[in-house]
């Protein structure tokens, strides 16, 4: 019997095929399922429709990354980097899947209008994820480091799509550039054990940051 993940990923790679030759308001759910070879109640039990079959793997991985985002962490602008990571991660393991999904949106409205939501929605996530892991936070700076890493990442992203071979490293570097860009990209020697602390902070460096370092290093 096939494992839930490996339906899913089949269901997928039929529907995209089917798409791609066909077109997708010529698709009907019945023919998908009978391309990937199972019951329309099945499909209809894993997906509610034809747009969910595109954006499934999102709507996993938004989950994962809500559950990631739940534990603790020392540092959560890196939380943040790394769910970013995490979701780069998940398309590079195949990216001929990934291109075949992106040229389907390119083509279609409605599903460019999806995928529209959907970049809101991780952007939504790491913007609570700051306001709670960071309370005092200034909602600029939460919702201005979110867009940003989301935008980053969704550069890099493009780049894989169009057929460039790109590393995660790559995405990597250019969000630990964001992290610099904000203040907020840890640096410098290891403090001495001393009785003062003596902080400095970069100017564009959130108060709530500068709080969170200033209590971390006195506790």
């Amino acid at each position: 019997m096939q494992q839930p993940t490996q339906l899913r990923t089949g269901v997928v790679a039929a529907a995209l095929e089917l798409f791609d030759r066909q077109g997708f308001e010529a698709t009907s759910v019945e023919q998908i399922a009978k391309a990937a070879g199972v019951s329309r109640s099945t499909f209809f039990r894993q997906f509610g429709g034809k747009e969910d079959v595109v954006f499934t793997d999102h709507e996993a991985l938004i989950d994962e990354l809500r559950t990631f985002l739940d534990e603790p962490h020392d540092d959560p602008w890196a939380a943040v980097c790394e769910a970013s990571e995490r979701v780069f991660s998940h398309f590079a393991r195949d990216p001929d899947l990934a291109r075949r999904r992106y040229e389907i949106v390119r083509q279609v409205p409605v599903l460019r209008a999806r995928e529209i939501v959907t970049v809101f929605r991780y952007e939504r996530l790491f913007d609570e994820y700051l306001r709670t892991a960071l309370p005092g936070i200034a909602p600029i700076d939460a919702v201005g480091f979110s867009a940003l890493v989301t935008a980053v990442h969704n550069h890099v992203l493009r780049q894989l799509l169009r057929g460039t071979r790109v590393p995660v490293t790559t995405l990597r570097a250019a969000l630990e550039d964001v992290r610099r860009r904000y203040g907020v990209l840890p640096g410098g020697s290891e403090p001495a054990l001393d009785d003062v602390v003596v902080a400095v902070f970069p100017r564009s460096m959130p108060i709530a940051e500068m709080s969170r370092r200033v209590q971390a290093e006195l506790s």
